[in-house]
């Protein structure tokens, strides 16, 4: 069965083709190479043995999109081609809105005239905004503190709205907490432009010497180091989620929703130190304020995937933060 893989060559995307081969499924990437490399290619072949079909394309652009579903007999979409850096959907709402909203109704509506009717959608826990309680089930109150956030909201309504308009449509939409590691090889991981928005790779990068220290934004929150608690989820476990999800719902219909976390939480000091010990750095940190919007604690309950798909996440701290090293270590400026 082949599967397009939109934003396939991302950090996301590029792990979730590697679960895909692995399960006896064909990946077809789909990516306008915006925020990713075209070596991700080389390395998805070194760690396969197989090389998979790219399309260079943008999501927004129909023609082009509907000839990648046409010409290459796909029968479901994973999604995961959309911008996500919190910060800057704060300063260009709209670029956020056009790609990541606007670019998924493009795409619906070339999937409905072709009749590829099943998309796995790559959301994220954004969309419970504020928690009102943890741990976070998938019936929490959806809402958002953030365009990035509230692109997520909407897209998850469209695709619900779609589903219940056509009896054969099956949206899955995947919400995660904080993916993190890289593939054990060391071949692929997070390569962020910039400066990181992340705790895990700005912590990568300060300890391979790209960064000074790390800031530690709040160490006064209701948490047992007073620092923010996260659910951090190895990429190879949230890549067999997505495979997991798709296997076990590819005949049915509906919208369905489902949290991929590991149900614990993290505090931003045991993650440095977790890292100190995988990379032998004693990563510097500085304590800073608390940034606005930031909340003590978020974590996942992640029990109606144990039940419904049969997946749990099973690699620990130690492996995100190993897997990360050797990446980083391998690969101190990305595959650039």
């Amino acid at each position: 069965m082949k599967i397009l893989v939109t934003g396939g060559m991302g950090y996301i995307g590029s792990h979730t083709c590697i679960a895909l081969h692995k399960a006896g499924y064909t990946p077809v990437i789909y990516d306008n190479l915006s925020n990713a490399s075209i070596k991700v290619l080389d390395q998805l072949e070194v760690i396969t043995g197989a090389r998979f079909d790219f399309i260079e394309g943008d999501i927004l652009d129909k023609a082009h999109f509907k000839a990648a579903l046409v010409e290459n007999n796909i029968e479901a979409v994973f999604h995961f081609a959309a911008l996500k850096a919190v910060g800057e959907s704060t300063e260009q709402p709209l670029r956020y809105y056009q790609n990541n909203v606007s670019g998924t109704v493009a795409m619906l509506e070339v999937m409905k005239e072709v009749g590829v009717n099943r998309i796995i959608f790559s959301s994220s826990a954004t969309v419970y905004g504020d928690p009102q309680y943890l741990p976070i089930d998938e019936k929490h109150p959806i809402s958002a503190t953030n365009p990035y956030g509230w692109t997520k909201v909407m897209v998850e309504q469209i695709l619900a709205d779609n589903c219940a308009s056509d009896d054969n449509a099956l949206a899955i939409a995947l919400r995660y907490f904080n993916p993190v590691g890289a593939h054990p090889s060391g071949l692929l991981g997070e390569s962020p432009s910039g400066i990181p928005n992340n705790l895990m790779p700005f912590i990568a990068q300060t300890a391979v010497g790209k960064r000074e220290f790390v800031s530690v934004f709040g160490d006064d929150y209701n948490t047992p180091d007073g620092t923010g608690v996260r659910d951090y989820i190895h990429i190879m476990d949230l890549a067999e989620g997505h495979v997991a999800a798709f296997s076990a719902h590819k005949q049915d219909s509906g919208f369905l929703p489902y949290n991929l976390g590991t149900g614990q939480g993290y505090s931003v000091l045991e993650v440095i130190k977790a890292f100190s010990a995988s990379s032998g750095v004693d990563v510097a940190y500085k304590m800073a304020p608390r940034r606005p919007g930031d909340i003590a604690s978020n974590y996942a309950e992640a029990s109606l995937a144990k039940e419904k798909l049969g997946w749990t996440a099973k690699l620990d701290i130690k492996a995100m933060t190993d897997d990360t090293w050797h990446w980083q270590s391998k690969y101190p400026n990305g595959l650039e």
